[in-house]
């Protein structure tokens, strides 16, 4: 516990020096000029350490730089923010008193000083320092605890996929640290590969580990069923075993999810809920639209598959609803505008398709959703 002690009246020092120590505050730091309080604190350091202070005792009136302008000062830089500061001080003018209020100090005793009165007021300030420090460490460790579930978050997602017959790769822009947005592809056969995307419902924390026990469970459904209709009932069932019958919040999701069979040149899929896809096949836009309602609202669901065939060439582009509320703000048209680009004969690319739509879309701010697109070409 270290009191930092500012006044250019010796006597003044002595007086409140002595109040503190006989009251067993004796790691004191005493001080003539609001001038070595900045050096002290290392105000003008390039690269300043922490320096240890919990607490600044200031005179209001002081030459040069006086009380108020100093408190200005030593709050605006970072490392002192919250650091509390007492006014103590003979002047009893309420406009000045308020001023050095709005600068940022805590409180204020009046001269000559009260010792039962000071004291009380450092004990309080004190216990304000001591709640911000420990929010500040929790803050701290929540934000490192955020950081590690959003690696292991994002490690789960598939990584790009390049064989001889297709190619996938996906965008993904989260609003916050954790996201309700995942997707998987995974290779089911010689010739097949399963994807799917889903975006769960809300954000955030509690959306992602929603959206993690579900994405659990992808793979074991995807290669064990196959099927896009018994798929999206066993992702139901599994969403329905999360519900609390006194819960007020029952969890969903919308996703698509479909089987591309480059050998027999086929696209099998069910759209639960989810943003319309788009397929460019043989040149042709198809949307895929076929299938059910979202995923956790009802035990049973009717569910309706879509195929497509195709002769020579499949792209396929799947994305959540963050993009298309992003387009929609931008361009009437938006799905006309999406499948336009997705029919460029060398659009294997999202990041590409992007930046067609939006040039410089990785520096703008993050979108008001969860944001990701999966693109899928057959070569």
């Amino acid at each position: 516990m270290k009191i930092v002690i500012v006044d250019d009246n010796k006597t003044n020092l002595m007086i409140v020096e002595k109040i503190l120590r006989r009251a067993g505050y004796n790691n004191l730091l005493l001080l003539p000029s609001a001038g070595e309080l900045y050096q002290y604190l290392q105000l003008d350091a390039p690269s300043p350490c922490e320096v240890p202070v919990d607490l600044i005792l200031m005179d209001m009136m002081m030459p040069e730089v006086d009380g108020i302008e100093a408190c200005r000062t030593v709050l605006a830089n970072e490392r002192f923010t919250d650091l509390p500061i007492i006014f103590v001080t003979a002047m009893g003018d309420s406009n000045k008193m308020a001023e050095a209020m709005d600068a940022g100090a805590l409180d204020y005793v009046m001269k000559p000083i009260n010792k039962v009165e000071l004291l009380a007021r450092i004990r309080s300030v004190l216990r304000l320092k001591l709640e911000k420090d420990l929010r500040k460490e929790r803050d701290k460790r929540i934000q490192y605890e955020l950081d590690l579930a959003r690696q292991v978050q994002r490690s789960m997602l598939s990584g790009p996929l390049q064989e001889k017959d297709v190619n996938i790769s996906a965008v993904y822009r989260p609003t916050f640290e954790l996201a309700g947005d995942f997707y998987a592809w995974y290779q089911i056969g010689p010739n097949q590969y399963g994807v799917i995307l889903l975006d769960m419902m809300g954000h955030g924390i509690s959306s992602s580990l929603v959206g993690m026990y579900i994405y659990s469970a992808l793979k074991d459904t995807i290669m064990g069923i196959v099927d896009p209709e018994m798929v999206m009932k066993e992702l139901n069932r599994r969403m329905l075993q999360l519900h609390a019958p006194d819960s007020l919040i029952n969890y969903y999701f919308t996703a698509i999810y479909f089987v591309l069979d480059t050998k027999k040149q086929t696209i099998e899929y069910v759209n639960a809920g989810h943003p319309t896809g788009i397929a460019i096949v043989d040149q042709e836009v198809k949307f895929l639209s076929e299938g059910c309602c979202a995923l956790g609202f009802f035990e049973e669901i009717e569910v309706t598959k879509g195929v497509i065939p195709y002769q020579q060439a499949a792209r396929i582009l799947m994305f959540t609803d963050g993009l298309s509320e992003w387009l929609e703000e931008k361009y009437e048209d938006a799905m006309d505008k999406l499948s336009t680009c997705l029919q460029a004969e060398d659009m294997v690319d999202p990041a590409v398709l992007l930046h067609q739509l939006q040039p410089g879309w990785e520096l703008v701010d993050p979108p008001k959703d969860d944001m990701c697109l999966v693109l899928i070409s057959t070569n």
